[in-house]
């Protein structure tokens, strides 16, 4: 029994040399998940991500940020196995953006029992496990581009709602927010069409605004979608049919599409979130919850709408232009 002690002590001492390197450092390796690898609100997350743990490194915390995720952001299942297969990959935490707010709580929850601890930024997951939630208020950002909406139609006419994809919290949350404010503040304004769906990609939004445009064209005057790829393929579509600048637009996310399209007066509005500072929170969040600190339940990240007249302002172009390159080497 001694024997045994000894070992397990001795074992125990390894372990904790794994961990921390030396005495007084202490290293963590962390996994943060997107729901996709391409757009650009997705590469602001991971600079944000590699700017916290370059800032932890001068108060003597290693953090090792491990960057994977789906290609394709409505890849769930892809989403799914790349969180599964971090879980025997000695990780001590996850930063998680889940593309379905229902298909990612099974692993997460593995992971949970596996003494891994999530964290979830951007859109919201159906469960109680993850340590905390770092997102934008996405209802109030519809909210947001419905009032923007609203101003730009004198509140009379006829508009249009593009939805992003079944099962992503922080879209949905989007087109609620913006249908609900529209309908209690703006009633001389008829949405035609809010059950039509643009997809994960540029391609699938442009086609499905090509196809709501040939029925609804004649008669509307505005549209309202939700995420940088549906904006981006919207604009697309308008451009391509000669409507771009004659019907009222607001999207969301940033892009320089987005800045070049509002200076054109091709795009009204876009409903900005703060990715960059999302993906910092994100992993500050898990350290100082590795760390012993106590760590928010909700974190807001807050949302901005930039339209053609604030464009240029300091904070408007801090919010377009994160510094990507500085961080992302």
């Amino acid at each position: 029994m001694k024997r045994f002690l000894v070992m397990l002590l001795a074992l125990t001492v390894l372990a904790g040399c794994g961990k921390s390197g030396n005495s007084s450092e202490k290293t963590f390796t962390i996994a943060v998940i997107p729901q996709g690898s391409t757009h650009e609100y997705w590469k602001s997350i991971h600079a944000g991500a590699m700017k916290a743990a370059q800032d932890y490194a001068s108060q003597k915390v290693n953090v090792k940020i491990i960057w994977k995720g789906p290609m394709r952001e409505d890849d769930r299942e892809q989403q799914v196995q790349v969180v599964e297969g971090f879980l025997a990959q000695g990780i001590n935490g996850i930063v998680l953006a889940p593309f379905d707010k229902d298909a990612l709580v099974r692993p997460v929850e593995e992971a949970n029992r596996a003494g891994i601890p999530v964290v979830i930024v951007d859109s919201a997951l159906n469960s109680q496990v993850p340590i905390s939630l770092v997102a934008s208020n996405n209802h109030h950002g519809g909210e947001l581009a419905a009032e923007e909406m609203g101003r730009l139609l004198n509140g009379k006419g006829k508009i249009l709602v593009l939805r992003y994809q079944e099962g992503v919290s922080s879209t949905e949350q989007r087109e609620q927010g913006f249908i609900e404010k529209m309908k209690s503040e703006f009633p001389g304004i008829q949405i035609v069409s809010s059950n039509q769906f643009a997809g994960a990609t540029r391609d699938t939004a442009k086609t499905a605004t090509e196809n709501l445009m040939n029925k609804y064209g004649n008669e509307v005057q505005g549209l309202f979608t939700p995420n940088e790829s549906s904006t981006a393929g919207a604009l697309l579509a308008l451009e391509d049919s000669g409507k771009a600048g004659k019907i009222r637009f607001i999207g969301f996310d940033t892009s320089d599409i987005f800045t070049q399209a509002m200076q054109g007066k091709k795009l009204d509005g876009i409903v900005v979130q703060n990715p960059f500072r999302m993906g910092e929170l994100g992993v500050e969040t898990m350290v100082d919850h590795l760390l012993g600190k106590p760590v928010e339940k909700r974190i807001d990240t807050g949302v901005t709408l930039i339209t053609p007249a604030n464009l240029m302002q300091p904070v408007s172009q801090q919010l377009l232009h994160p510094p990507l390159d500085q961080y992302l080497k």
